[in-house]
């Protein structure tokens, strides 16, 4: 890991307007704190998806705030972790990071009822991926209600 502190990770999406950034939100609520968090896309939206704010408002995460953003070479280097959501080749590979991608709809042009789903898996994956990278962690934190 780049830091010997906590870990980082970072989500990338083509727009950093939904997927990437409910996830960043998840992780940011769920790590307590104990890993660094990053999002970005290819090819940023002016804006957050609202159905995806909407849908992260339900379960209690404010991101209404939040802002797409664009996606750079020192953001993958500054990471451990590098997880896609349909960016494609348009990441950059770097040595010893580890790379997932998260086969998950894209919630651009959804109504509520259609991201709450996708919102559910992305909480279930960030779930396990805190349980993951905070392993041997004696301070491991609650699962998020």
């Amino acid at each position: 890991m780049t830091s010997a502190a906590k870990p980082s990770v970072l989500f990338v999406c083509v727009h950093n307007a939904g997927r990437s950034q409910m996830a960043a939100a998840y992780l940011r609520v769920l790590g307590e704190g104990r890993i660094d968090v990053r999002s970005a896309g290819s090819e940023p939206a002016d804006r957050i998806n609202p159905a995806a704010v909407a849908a992260m408002a339900e379960d209690g995460i404010d991101m209404s705030a939040e802002l797409p953003k664009v996606l750079t070479t020192d953001a993958v280097r500054e990471s451990d972790v590098v997880i896609t959501m349909g960016c494609g080749d348009t990441c950059p590979v770097f040595p010893g990071k580890r790379y997932e991608d998260w086969k998950l709809d894209d919630p651009a042009g959804q109504g509520l009822d259609a991201v709450r789903p996708i919102r559910d898996s992305i909480r279930s994956r960030i779930e396990a991926l805190v349980a993951d990278l905070l392993a041997g962690d004696s301070s491991q934190p609650t699962p998020f209600a």
